[in-house]
């Protein structure tokens, strides 16, 4: 998708990935800009979807959440109801942080943050086994995470 991004948004973006905190007056610095027209284009790419939002990204561990996981999901059936019904529930578990319908052996994937193993076994039991059209569920534990990024990398001619 084309949304005729110039050198001069993208390195907004870029900075803005980098710190969703920097004032206006910085960033607009930063680029070569007055303000006004600073505030003008930051707003232009919040309102094509462009930006998304802002978020403060939390330690899960300081939160008592340090065990995370994969979660594969395989659905019995692939009509339009029960993926309707696995899609519309998933949402509301807050321990899923991540939910991607995937092609190969397995339909989902989740990636659920958890405080422990008890808590994992609860989650499989009162949430995820409640779904009648789940055939099979495969769990991967993370060890230890070796590069984490949520910035998208940006050619920036």
């Amino acid at each position: 998708m084309n949304n005729n991004l110039d050198r001069v948004d993208k390195k907004i973006l870029d900075l803005l990935q980098e710190n969703g905190r920097i004032t206006n007056a910085k960033l607009a610095k930063e680029v070569g800009l007055s303000p006004p027209p600073m505030l003008e284009r930051v707003r232009k790419l919040e309102k094509k979807g462009i930006i998304q939002k802002y978020v403060a990204l939390v330690n899960p561990k300081k939160l008592d959440r340090g065990t995370m996981a994969f979660v594969a999901v395989s659905l019995r059936l692939h009509r339009q109801d029960a993926i309707h019904e696995f899609v519309t529930e998933i949402q509301k578990f807050p321990e899923v942080l991540e939910c991607h319908h995937i092609a190969g052996e397995e339909d989902y994937m989740l990636k659920i943050v958890i405080k422990d193993i008890v808590e994992y076994e609860r989650f499989l039991r009162e949430k995820l086994t409640g779904f009648s059209g789940i055939s099979r569920i495969k769990t991967y534990f993370i060890l230890n995470t070796l590069k984490q990024e949520t910035k998208i990398p940006i050619d920036i001619e």
